[in-house]
């Protein structure tokens, strides 16, 4: 077993659950600058921000030439999975779809990256490791309660594009441990984010054309601010440190706390009622990850 896997150090297990606290606020706060700024427009900013930021971050360390020169096509393709196709798909189908929706719709992701993993010979498709992931799958389902979704053909696009966007982050999550863990996690997500700025930042400033400045209130500008910083550049920073030292069915599974997160911050902030079905299911996705980190799981 890789020595940086060791079970010892939960460092990476603490990362996984920061990534998800601070992923977990996009759906929310997305939908309320959504009814402002059209989609590509926040996808442009949200991307050209993380992009700015990372860029100096990474000019302050050292600098951001690669020594093996096939890694800027590797981070190219990495780019156009994890970032360009991901958040363009995920805001657009946001805005076409229910929350509760993009949440349920969300248990594919780590499917997804096994699946792909395996595919890879990444890592073995094991039998323990499987049933974690379907065991917390089964968890997250019965707490979202697949009745408060309305699939209807009112939700069938933004549906279909939520499903492509886990589909298109599983393979995120499953070819990019190599090439982070070689590079570093600042400058491997420095350069994927300047090349979806390439594609997202004139599609965003086109799609902003449009939109009467003068509409949009301080608020907003703090909340799309949030999503960059907050919602954007420290997670996928986080993900990719968490990356290079776990397996990525390991960083893909850690998806399912976001609702459980969720659930809880409403029982403590809105007076929500903690009852059976909540326990429940947290039991089920807290007993998935164990299953999925074990050991022997990753053996």
């Amino acid at each position: 077993m890789n020595n940086l896997e060791n079970s010892n150090n939960f460092s990476p297990y603490l990362a996984l659950i920061a990534v998800q606290l601070t992923f977990g606020s996009l759906p929310v706060i997305g939908k309320v600058v959504l009814k402002t700024i059209p989609s590509f427009a926040l996808v442009g900013f949200r991307v050209g921000i993380t992009a700015l930021l990372l860029y100096f971050a990474q000019r302050y360390r050292g600098n951001l030439r690669l020594q093996d020169k096939k890694d800027y096509g590797r981070f190219a393709i990495l780019s156009f999975f994890g970032v360009t196709l991901n958040q363009i798909l995920f805001i657009t189908g946001l805005s076409l779809t229910k929350a509760s929706n993009t949440s349920l719709l969300a248990v594919t992701i780590p499917i997804f990256a096994l699946s792909f993993s395996a595919f890879l010979g990444i890592e073995r498709l094991g039998k323990i490791k499987v049933a974690g992931i379907v065991t917390a799958a089964i968890g997250v389902i019965l707490l979202i309660d697949p009745r408060s979704a309305s699939f209807s053909s009112e939700t069938t696009i933004g549906d279909i594009l939520i499903i492509i966007n886990s589909f298109s982050y599983g393979i995120y999550v499953s070819i990019s441990k190599d090439i982070i863990t070689r590079n570093g996690a600042i400058k491997s997500i420095a350069w994927v984010f300047i090349f979806a700025s390439v594609i997202c930042v004139p599609l965003g400033l086109y799609s902003f054309s449009g939109v009467a400045v003068e509409s949009i209130t301080p608020v907003i500008w703090l909340l799309i601010l949030h999503i960059a910083i907050v919602a954007t550049l420290t997670p996928y920073l986080l993900n990719a440190w968490a990356l290079a030292r776990v397996n990525p069915s390991t960083v893909a599974v850690f998806i399912y706390l976001q609702p459980l997160i969720g659930f809880f911050t409403a029982i403590v902030f809105l007076d929500e009622k903690l009852d059976f079905k909540a326990i429940a299911a947290a039991l089920l996705i807290f007993a998935g990850l164990f299953l999925v980190t074990k050991k022997f799981a990753r053996e």
